[in-house]
């Protein structure tokens, strides 16, 4: 017996060396690879230790010859055991918040930046627009997961997820590599089938009229809701163009804003007005925020048009950021454009819908210009999430201006999607009811246990 009781004792101790071994030798791991480098420590909230280095990419996966970039990755670790949570954003890396999935699961983290994004480019700053692609991404993040599933995490179940563009991200790499992880969950994910899908422009007329849930809730649920008052608004606005250009322009210079890459700042102010439908809904807004016609002034319009659709989005600084999205926009994953038709009175030069070819520079205008936008590709995945993706979890907004171009599982049984019918593009698990949130939170603990 007393043999028995010290052979236990053993195996804790070993089993308890063992987990602060590995607790304590992430750091060993990391550079045991040998395309890490540029390891920092650094400190985040609710994880033991963090580390933030880079990780050495063909700049092409189908041609490796042509040099490598370094591709920027935050690890954020608490137990060897836990599940990994691995964040793929669409864009840079915003932070080192925990998402969601990684507090339901309490698990580790690993955030991944998008190529092309922020410091994710070659080292001379010069952007290979031609090799920006989901096909190219998606890798970029198989072999990052696989590296550190080899040297850090090998036993570990795995869990990706992404906001927004970086759910869309999140659908590519599964769709490319369906057995990487156990569990994805993409949050607000557009998938647009075409270059401008129609659907999307749908959406906007069914919550900007009396059809619309939001709309009929804030009006008491009534056959009477206020109709079209979304684009009485920028009607309004080009009524009173020229009394909100000064305001405008007073902001603009307080600000730093320019505007040489949409054409001048009334080419901006004109912009924003048009962006106000997709901001107002992609935002959360209410239609009771809306200023009053017959009351409001000149100066309560433009405050609530810059609130709502903001000057920044528009400011060439903000746009250079963001230049890699547009270029996937225009060249893979779709977008939206600004309809003329409703206010060809007050955009007489413009013969055509607008779309966002103003966002590239002459580099990525001429590599753009030697792409075929193909919409095949996004009706091919869309075709494998109904038929053949397993364990993914959607989640929407029902007020969101995106989700328009949600995810049709049609009848695939092995994934699911929730709509939180009064959340706009920040919708989360923790939004809805009781029964459907502990529903949700238990599928995934099923799924990764």
């Amino acid at each position: 017996m007393l043999k028995s009781k010290k052979i236990y004792i053993s195996l804790i101790l070993m089993l308890t060396l063992a987990f602060n071994l590995s607790a304590a030798d992430i750091l060993t791991a990391l550079k045991h690879i040998p395309e890490v480098s540029d390891i920092k420590k650094i400190t985040t909230n609710g994880f033991i230790e963090s580390y933030t280095f880079n990780f050495e990419q063909p700049i092409d996966h189908r041609n490796p010859s042509l040099g490598t970039f370094k591709q920027r990755v935050v690890l954020q670790h608490n137990r060897p055991s836990s599940p990994v949570v691995t964040v793929l954003e669409g864009y840079m890396i915003w932070g080192y918040t925990k998402s969601e999935p990684c507090r339901i699961l309490d698990g580790n983290q690993v955030i991944i930046e998008h190529r092309f994004f922020a410091e994710s480019i070659p080292a001379d700053g010069v952007i290979p627009w031609e090799h920006l692609t989901v096909y190219n991404a998606a890798h970029d993040q198989h072999r990052i997961i696989q590296a550190l599933k080899e040297r850090v995490y090998k036993d570990n179940k795995w869990l990706t997820t992404g906001i927004s563009k970086g759910g869309q991200t999140t659908i590519f790499h599964r769709f490319f590599f369906p057995d990487d992880v156990d569990v994805s969950i993409p949050y607000v994910a557009p998938l647009n089938l075409d270059f401008v899908d129609p659907r999307l422009q749908k959406n906007l007329n069914r919550l900007g009229s009396g059809k619309g849930k939001a709309t009929k809730i804030l009006a008491g649920n009534s056959d009477d809701a206020p109709k079209f008052m979304i684009e009485d608004f920028q009607i309004h606005c080009f009524e009173i163009f020229d009394e909100m250009f000064p305001l405008f322009e007073k902001e603009i210079k307080e600000k730093g804003y320019t505007y040489n890459s949409v054409g001048g700042n009334r080419r901006a102010l004109e912009l924003m007005i048009l962006e106000y439908p997709f901001a107002f809904w992609q935002g959360g807004e209410t239609v009771t925020s809306i200023p009053n016609i017959a009351i409001d002034q000149s100066h309560e319009f433009y405050e609530h048009l810059a609130k709502v659709s903001p000057p920044s989005f528009f400011d060439d600084n903000e746009i250079k950021i963001f230049r890699p999205f547009f270029y996937q926009a225009l060249t893979e994953i779709g977008f939206y454009d600004y309809k003329v038709r409703p206010f060809k009175k007050y955009l007489p030069n413009d013969k055509e819908n607008i779309t966002f070819e103003f966002c590239l520079d002459e580099a990525a205008k001429e590599a753009a210009s030697k792409i075929e936008y193909n919409r095949d590709k996004m009706r091919y995945i869309a075709k494998w999430l109904q038929e053949e993706a397993r364990k993914m979890i959607f989640i929407y907004g029902g007020n969101d201006a995106w989700s328009g171009t949600q995810v049709d599982l049609k009848k695939n049984k092995f994934c699911y999607k929730f709509v939180c019918e009064d959340q706009a593009h920040g919708a989360c698990i923790e939004d809805f009811e009781a029964v459907t949130r502990d529903y949700i939170k238990d599928k995934i603990t099923d799924w990764m246990n």
